[in-house]
Protein backbone atom coordinates (compact mmCIF):
# COMPACT_ATOMS: atom_id res chain seq x y z
CA UNK A 1 0.00 0.00 0.00
CA UNK A 2 2.79 2.10 1.11
CA UNK A 3 4.54 1.34 -2.66
CA UNK A 4 1.51 2.19 -4.46
CA UNK A 5 0.94 5.93 -2.31
CA UNK A 6 4.50 6.61 -3.15
CA UNK A 7 4.57 5.52 -6.65
CA UNK A 8 1.26 8.04 -7.33
CA UNK A 9 2.97 10.77 -5.60
CA UNK A 10 5.90 10.37 -7.86
CA UNK A 11 3.53 10.43 -10.61
CA UNK A 12 1.97 13.51 -9.44
CA UNK A 13 4.82 15.62 -9.07
CA UNK A 14 6.16 14.35 -12.23
CA UNK A 15 3.04 15.60 -14.12
CA UNK A 16 2.81 18.74 -12.20
CA UNK A 17 6.72 19.86 -13.25
CA UNK A 18 5.73 18.88 -17.19
CA UNK A 19 2.77 21.12 -16.52
CA UNK A 20 4.79 23.88 -14.89
CA UNK A 21 7.17 23.76 -17.89
CA UNK A 22 5.08 23.62 -20.81
CA UNK A 23 2.70 26.54 -19.53
CA UNK A 24 5.85 28.48 -18.16
CA UNK A 25 7.03 28.31 -21.86
CA UNK A 26 4.03 28.79 -23.90
CA UNK A 27 2.60 32.39 -21.94
CA UNK A 28 6.22 33.49 -21.96
CA UNK A 29 6.84 32.47 -25.66
CA UNK A 30 3.30 34.29 -26.87
CA UNK A 31 3.09 37.46 -28.56
CA UNK A 32 2.24 40.32 -26.37
CA UNK A 33 3.93 41.80 -23.47
CA UNK A 34 3.11 42.83 -20.11
CA UNK A 35 4.19 46.22 -19.99
CA UNK A 36 2.11 47.35 -23.18
CA UNK A 37 -0.37 49.13 -20.74
CA UNK A 38 2.21 51.17 -19.41
CA UNK A 39 3.99 51.68 -22.28
CA UNK A 40 0.64 53.54 -22.82
CA UNK A 41 0.72 55.75 -20.31
CA UNK A 42 1.62 59.61 -21.45
CA UNK A 43 4.79 60.87 -20.90
CA UNK A 44 6.70 57.08 -19.58
CA UNK A 45 10.09 57.14 -20.87
CA UNK A 46 12.50 53.64 -22.14
CA UNK A 47 14.62 53.92 -18.49
CA UNK A 48 10.90 54.15 -16.44
CA UNK A 49 10.00 50.92 -18.75
CA UNK A 50 13.00 49.12 -18.09
CA UNK A 51 12.52 49.76 -14.11
CA UNK A 52 9.38 48.38 -14.32
CA UNK A 53 10.69 45.78 -16.22
CA UNK A 54 13.17 44.79 -13.72
CA UNK A 55 10.58 44.91 -10.74
CA UNK A 56 8.63 42.72 -12.16
CA UNK A 57 11.61 40.21 -12.92
CA UNK A 58 11.33 40.30 -16.78
CA UNK A 59 14.50 41.13 -17.14
CA UNK A 60 16.77 38.09 -17.13
CA UNK A 61 16.98 34.99 -18.75
CA UNK A 62 13.77 33.39 -19.11
CA UNK A 63 15.07 29.76 -17.67
CA UNK A 64 16.27 31.92 -14.61
CA UNK A 65 12.96 33.63 -14.52
CA UNK A 66 11.00 29.99 -14.07
CA UNK A 67 13.78 28.33 -11.11
CA UNK A 68 12.98 32.03 -9.59
CA UNK A 69 9.58 31.50 -9.62
CA UNK A 70 9.52 27.48 -8.66
CA UNK A 71 11.30 28.17 -5.36
CA UNK A 72 8.55 30.76 -4.86
CA UNK A 73 5.83 28.51 -5.57
CA UNK A 74 7.61 25.67 -3.56
CA UNK A 75 8.19 27.77 -0.53
CA UNK A 76 4.05 29.23 -0.79
CA UNK A 77 4.82 32.66 -2.40
CA UNK A 78 3.15 32.32 -5.77
CA UNK A 79 4.06 36.09 -6.60
CA UNK A 80 2.52 39.03 -7.28
CA UNK A 81 -0.08 40.38 -9.91
CA UNK A 82 1.64 42.72 -12.71
CA UNK A 83 -2.39 44.43 -12.89
CA UNK A 84 -3.17 45.27 -8.92
CA UNK A 85 0.29 43.99 -7.24
CA UNK A 86 -1.99 41.62 -5.18
CA UNK A 87 -0.99 38.06 -4.02
CA UNK A 88 -1.94 35.56 -6.63
CA UNK A 89 -3.32 33.25 -3.90
CA UNK A 90 -5.45 36.02 -2.84
CA UNK A 91 -6.81 36.36 -6.21
CA UNK A 92 -7.34 32.90 -6.53
CA UNK A 93 -9.28 32.32 -3.24
CA UNK A 94 -11.09 35.79 -3.92
CA UNK A 95 -12.24 33.80 -7.58
CA UNK A 96 -12.60 30.21 -6.46
CA UNK A 97 -15.98 30.36 -4.48
CA UNK A 98 -17.57 31.58 -7.65
CA UNK A 99 -16.39 29.13 -9.59
CA UNK A 100 -16.96 25.89 -7.22
CA UNK A 101 -20.15 27.21 -6.65
CA UNK A 102 -21.10 26.97 -10.56
CA UNK A 103 -19.13 23.77 -10.93
CA UNK A 104 -20.80 22.18 -7.81
CA UNK A 105 -24.19 22.73 -8.84
CA UNK A 106 -23.34 21.64 -12.30
CA UNK A 107 -21.29 18.72 -10.96
CA UNK A 108 -24.74 17.53 -9.29
CA UNK A 109 -27.43 18.42 -12.22
CA UNK A 110 -25.41 16.63 -14.47
CA UNK A 111 -24.71 13.96 -12.33
CA UNK A 112 -28.38 13.74 -11.69
CA UNK A 113 -29.79 13.88 -14.76
CA UNK A 114 -27.10 11.63 -16.89
CA UNK A 115 -27.80 8.96 -14.55
CA UNK A 116 -31.57 8.47 -14.52
CA UNK A 117 -31.09 9.01 -19.08
CA UNK A 118 -28.42 6.19 -18.67
CA UNK A 119 -30.32 3.83 -16.18
CA UNK A 120 -33.83 4.82 -18.38
CA UNK A 121 -31.44 3.54 -21.40
CA UNK A 122 -30.07 0.63 -19.80
CA UNK A 123 -32.85 -1.03 -18.82
CA UNK A 124 -35.37 -0.44 -21.85
CA UNK A 125 -32.60 -1.07 -24.16
CA UNK A 126 -33.58 -0.71 -28.31
CA UNK A 127 -37.03 0.99 -27.13
CA UNK A 128 -37.76 4.13 -28.26
CA UNK A 129 -36.75 6.16 -25.62
CA UNK A 130 -33.55 4.52 -25.43
CA UNK A 131 -33.12 5.99 -29.14
CA UNK A 132 -34.13 9.57 -27.98
CA UNK A 133 -31.33 9.35 -24.95
CA UNK A 134 -28.81 8.33 -27.35
CA UNK A 135 -29.56 11.01 -30.39
CA UNK A 136 -29.74 13.19 -27.48
CA UNK A 137 -26.72 12.60 -25.77
CA UNK A 138 -24.71 12.81 -29.31
CA UNK A 139 -26.52 15.96 -29.49
CA UNK A 140 -25.27 17.78 -26.13
CA UNK A 141 -21.85 16.39 -27.21
CA UNK A 142 -21.47 17.94 -30.24
CA UNK A 143 -22.81 20.98 -29.89
CA UNK A 144 -20.61 23.23 -28.24
CA UNK A 145 -21.13 24.79 -24.92
CA UNK A 146 -21.01 28.95 -25.97
CA UNK A 147 -23.39 28.35 -28.42
CA UNK A 148 -25.92 27.30 -25.69
CA UNK A 149 -24.79 30.17 -23.64
CA UNK A 150 -25.93 32.27 -25.97
CA UNK A 151 -28.80 30.55 -27.30
CA UNK A 152 -30.14 30.57 -23.80
CA UNK A 153 -29.30 34.40 -22.90
CA UNK A 154 -31.26 34.75 -26.12
CA UNK A 155 -34.12 33.28 -25.07
CA UNK A 156 -34.47 33.12 -21.72
CA UNK A 157 -32.92 36.39 -20.62
CA UNK A 158 -33.68 38.92 -23.71
CA UNK A 159 -36.89 37.55 -25.46
CA UNK A 160 -38.28 36.12 -22.61
CA UNK A 161 -36.98 37.81 -19.60
CA UNK A 162 -37.09 35.38 -17.16
CA UNK A 163 -34.13 35.51 -16.55
CA UNK A 164 -30.62 37.63 -15.84
CA UNK A 165 -27.84 37.40 -18.76
CA UNK A 166 -24.90 37.73 -16.29
CA UNK A 167 -23.21 38.54 -13.27
CA UNK A 168 -23.66 36.72 -10.06
CA UNK A 169 -25.97 39.12 -8.57
CA UNK A 170 -27.81 42.52 -9.42
CA UNK A 171 -25.78 44.98 -9.96
CA UNK A 172 -26.24 48.17 -7.01
CA UNK A 173 -28.90 45.73 -5.23
CA UNK A 174 -29.07 43.80 -2.21
CA UNK A 175 -27.82 39.98 -1.93
CA UNK A 176 -30.60 37.56 -1.60
CA UNK A 177 -30.59 34.47 -1.92
CA UNK A 178 -33.36 34.45 -4.57
CA UNK A 179 -31.59 37.08 -6.53
CA UNK A 180 -28.47 34.56 -6.20
CA UNK A 181 -30.42 31.19 -7.65
CA UNK A 182 -31.60 33.10 -10.77
CA UNK A 183 -27.92 34.47 -11.77
CA UNK A 184 -26.75 30.71 -11.23
CA UNK A 185 -29.94 28.61 -12.57
CA UNK A 186 -28.11 29.60 -16.40
CA UNK A 187 -24.54 29.12 -16.32
CA UNK A 188 -25.36 25.82 -14.14
CA UNK A 189 -27.50 24.42 -16.90
CA UNK A 190 -25.17 25.24 -19.68
CA UNK A 191 -22.33 24.16 -17.74
CA UNK A 192 -24.01 20.57 -16.63
CA UNK A 193 -25.20 19.89 -20.58
CA UNK A 194 -22.19 18.20 -21.68
CA UNK A 195 -21.39 16.49 -18.57
CA UNK A 196 -24.92 15.37 -18.43
CA UNK A 197 -24.30 13.78 -22.31
CA UNK A 198 -21.04 12.04 -20.42
CA UNK A 199 -22.94 10.57 -17.47
CA UNK A 200 -25.79 9.16 -19.72
CA UNK A 201 -23.79 6.93 -22.18
CA UNK A 202 -21.46 5.94 -19.64
CA UNK A 203 -24.24 4.84 -16.94
CA UNK A 204 -25.89 3.06 -19.84
CA UNK A 205 -23.29 0.99 -20.85
CA UNK A 206 -21.99 0.27 -17.09
CA UNK A 207 -25.66 -0.50 -16.10
CA UNK A 208 -26.13 -2.57 -19.64
CA UNK A 209 -22.94 -4.76 -18.78
CA UNK A 210 -23.93 -5.25 -15.28
CA UNK A 211 -27.52 -6.35 -16.86
CA UNK A 212 -25.67 -9.35 -19.14
CA UNK A 213 -23.97 -10.66 -16.37
CA UNK A 214 -24.24 -14.72 -15.16
CA UNK A 215 -25.51 -13.15 -11.42
CA UNK A 216 -28.05 -11.25 -12.43
CA UNK A 217 -29.55 -14.18 -14.55
CA UNK A 218 -29.12 -16.31 -11.53
CA UNK A 219 -30.92 -13.95 -9.23
CA UNK A 220 -33.96 -13.45 -11.97
CA UNK A 221 -34.19 -17.58 -11.76
CA UNK A 222 -34.31 -17.40 -8.19
CA UNK A 223 -37.52 -15.55 -8.43
CA UNK A 224 -36.50 -11.92 -7.13
CA UNK A 225 -38.38 -9.20 -7.33
CA UNK A 226 -37.26 -6.81 -10.28
CA UNK A 227 -36.99 -3.91 -7.73
CA UNK A 228 -34.76 -5.55 -5.60
CA UNK A 229 -32.63 -6.80 -8.68
CA UNK A 230 -31.98 -3.28 -9.67
CA UNK A 231 -31.30 -1.62 -6.89
CA UNK A 232 -29.67 -4.72 -4.81
CA UNK A 233 -27.72 -6.12 -7.66
CA UNK A 234 -27.46 -3.90 -10.93
CA UNK A 235 -27.46 -0.15 -9.87
CA UNK A 236 -25.24 -0.99 -6.97
CA UNK A 237 -22.49 -2.76 -8.78
CA UNK A 238 -22.58 -0.67 -11.38
CA UNK A 239 -21.62 1.90 -9.16
CA UNK A 240 -18.10 0.99 -9.28
CA UNK A 241 -17.02 2.00 -12.57
CA UNK A 242 -19.11 5.93 -12.32
CA UNK A 243 -16.92 6.22 -9.25
CA UNK A 244 -13.92 6.88 -11.62
CA UNK A 245 -15.80 9.16 -13.99
CA UNK A 246 -17.11 11.14 -10.57
CA UNK A 247 -12.99 12.30 -9.72
CA UNK A 248 -12.39 13.26 -13.43
CA UNK A 249 -15.81 15.06 -14.23
CA UNK A 250 -14.70 17.57 -11.77
CA UNK A 251 -11.96 18.97 -12.69
CA UNK A 252 -13.57 18.93 -16.73
CA UNK A 253 -16.18 20.96 -15.26
CA UNK A 254 -13.85 23.46 -13.84
CA UNK A 255 -11.83 24.17 -17.16
CA UNK A 256 -15.57 24.08 -18.79
CA UNK A 257 -16.20 27.07 -16.74
CA UNK A 258 -14.01 28.79 -18.37
CA UNK A 259 -16.45 29.32 -21.21
CA UNK A 260 -19.48 29.59 -19.52
CA UNK A 261 -18.25 32.23 -16.84
CA UNK A 262 -17.00 33.99 -20.03
CA UNK A 263 -20.12 34.04 -21.91
CA UNK A 264 -21.82 34.79 -18.49
CA UNK A 265 -19.86 37.47 -17.20
CA UNK A 266 -19.51 34.90 -13.96
CA UNK A 267 -17.44 36.28 -11.61
CA UNK A 268 -14.85 33.22 -10.83
CA UNK A 269 -11.40 31.29 -12.03
CA UNK A 270 -12.29 30.80 -15.68
CA UNK A 271 -12.83 34.14 -16.37
CA UNK A 272 -10.22 35.56 -14.11
CA UNK A 273 -7.86 32.95 -16.36
CA UNK A 274 -8.73 34.90 -19.74
CA UNK A 275 -8.10 38.09 -17.97
CA UNK A 276 -4.91 37.34 -17.00
CA UNK A 277 -4.18 35.95 -20.32
CA UNK A 278 -5.65 39.43 -22.32
CA UNK A 279 -3.25 41.35 -20.14
CA UNK A 280 -0.33 39.36 -19.77
CA UNK A 281 -0.76 38.82 -15.65
CA UNK A 282 1.96 35.82 -16.04
CA UNK A 283 1.93 35.30 -12.26
CA UNK A 284 -1.78 34.85 -11.88
CA UNK A 285 -2.22 32.93 -15.03
CA UNK A 286 0.64 30.33 -13.98
CA UNK A 287 -0.67 30.21 -10.70
CA UNK A 288 -4.86 29.17 -11.65
CA UNK A 289 -3.18 26.92 -14.21
CA UNK A 290 -0.91 25.22 -11.43
CA UNK A 291 -3.61 25.00 -9.05
CA UNK A 292 -5.99 23.35 -11.66
CA UNK A 293 -3.35 21.27 -12.74
CA UNK A 294 -3.30 20.13 -8.26
CA UNK A 295 -6.85 19.62 -7.97
CA UNK A 296 -6.96 17.32 -11.18
CA UNK A 297 -4.19 15.26 -10.17
CA UNK A 298 -5.36 14.79 -6.14
CA UNK A 299 -8.82 14.46 -8.02
CA UNK A 300 -6.94 11.25 -9.62
CA UNK A 301 -5.43 10.09 -6.78
CA UNK A 302 -9.25 10.49 -4.56
CA UNK A 303 -10.57 8.28 -7.36
CA UNK A 304 -7.86 5.52 -7.03
CA UNK A 305 -8.37 5.46 -2.97
CA UNK A 306 -11.98 5.27 -3.15
CA UNK A 307 -12.47 2.58 -5.89
CA UNK A 308 -10.11 0.89 -3.38
CA UNK A 309 -12.53 1.31 -0.88
CA UNK A 310 -15.68 0.74 -2.73
CA UNK A 311 -14.36 -2.73 -4.28
CA UNK A 312 -13.61 -5.48 -2.24
CA UNK A 313 -11.49 -7.04 -5.07
CA UNK A 314 -9.06 -4.70 -5.00
CA UNK A 315 -8.03 -4.53 -1.46
CA UNK A 316 -7.60 -8.36 -1.43
CA UNK A 317 -5.59 -7.96 -4.24
CA UNK A 318 -2.97 -5.75 -2.77
CA UNK A 319 -2.87 -7.85 0.75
Amino acid sequence: MTDTFVSRLARMVVTLAIVSVTGFLLLHLAPGDPLAQFALSPGMTETQLGMIRHQMGLDVPLPVQYLVWVKGLLFGDWGRSFRDHQPVLTIIFGHLGATLELAGTASLLATWAGASMGVYGAFRQGSRGDTMMTILSVVLLSIPTFWFGLVFISLFSVRLGWLPSGNIHTVGGAFSPGDYLRHLFLPAIVLALGSTAIWSRYTRNAVAEVLGQDYIRTARAKGLSPRRIRYRHVLRNALLPMITLAGLQFPTLLSGALVTETVFTWPGIGRLFLDSLEYRDYPVAMGILMFSAVLATFGSILTDALYAVADPRLRVSRQ
